[in-house]
């Protein structure tokens, strides 16, 4: 039995998310008292007791979402399970940067001020109207890369998100989705629809988030994380701080393959996965991509103590 422990991106953010594990695990509380340090405000008192509108904000959701699931990993980890369960860790866009902390190659503290930035700089890239995202369900890579080509007619539009075989998300100009949604229905999509972003993530339109993201990760030390990182761009294990480093760069402007991903982490011999943190998408996606792979989500201390036994005996 192989493990991956895997960790969710931006639109898993629920008002209240973690306030269980900080109560049941001290270690869990700890991290959230940690971001809210690194941070110089109380980013917790925003998640646990603030408006969704503003914790969807993504200065303050791509933090939130981190601290969420490094308190789960913490309080995993106070049950006896620590990193040495996984063979390798992967994230989501930003659940890339807690799939790094997770794995030791990011401190905590670094990884909340990384994401603050990270945020603001992807939100400001684009004027707000400017840009979309949309899902285009029932397609896959292919079609939906056929259906980008159709309706850009000159504009940025781009595959931004393979997330499954039938759930691609496109990213650019807003006339340019808007088309792309008539499109793909002209394509056979079964459902194409925008999405409720505030801008279009991983797209060439990022580009100067990208930059951003350069010159503070420049600033940012980076070690090789206990076990490998199957990184977005690449849908390949990467260890080196180095190549890290850079394509946590190109990831604010390039595709998020996680199909590929999962794909390559059965490849390598993983048959279970753990979704760590907030929500239960990435275990819906990784379902529909690989059935064989046994999937389990721990984001509550229920699901903490559930999954600590299943490894005892």
């Amino acid at each position: 039995m192989s493990r991956a422990f895997v960790f969710p991106g931006q639109g898993a953010q629920t008002v209240g998310m973690g306030r269980d594990l900080a109560e049941a695990y001290p270690a869990a509380r700890a991290v959230f008292d940690e971001v809210d340090e690194a941070l110089g405000e109380k980013l917790s008192t925003l998640i646990w007791e603030g408006a969704q509108d503003d914790l969807t904000l993504t200065e303050n959701a791509q933090p939130a979402l981190m601290a969420t699931s490094l308190a789960a990993l913490r309080a995993l980890e106070a049950e006896g399970v620590g990193l040495a369960a996984a063979a390798m860790v992967a994230g989501h866009s930003l659940g890339e940067y807690s799939a790094l902390a997770a794995a030791g190659a990011l401190s905590v503290a670094d990884t909340a001020r990384l994401l603050r930035i990270r945020g603001r700089a992807m939100q400001e890239a684009v004027p707000v109207g400017e840009g979309a995202m949309a899902a285009l369900l029932g397609l896959d890579l292919a079609a939906a890369q056929a259906v980008a080509e159709e309706a850009a007619e000159g504009d940025v539009l781009q595959a931004a998100n393979d997330n499954d075989p039938g759930q691609v998300v496109v990213s650019g100009a807003r006339a340019a989705v808007e088309r792309a949604v008539e499109v793909a229905k002209a394509h056979g999509a079964k459902r194409a629809m925008l999405l409720p972003v505030s801008a279009p993530f991983h797209c060439a339109l990022m580009e100067p988030a990208a930059r951003a993201m350069e010159a503070a990760l420049a600033d940012v030390t980076i070690v090789a994380p206990g076990v490998p990182l199957v990184a977005n761009v690449r849908a390949e294990a990467v260890s080196d701080p180095d190549t890290i480093r850079a394509l946590l760069v190109e990831q604010v402007t390039g595709a998020v393959r996680w199909r590929e991903s999962v794909e390559y982490m059965g490849g390598a011999g993983v048959t279970e996965i753990w979704e760590i943190g907030a929500g239960k998408a990435l275990s819906g996606m990784v379902r529909r991509i690989d059935r064989s792979i046994a999937t389990r989500a721990v984001g509550t201390p229920a699901d903490v103590t559930a999954a600590a036994e299943s490894l005892q005996g």
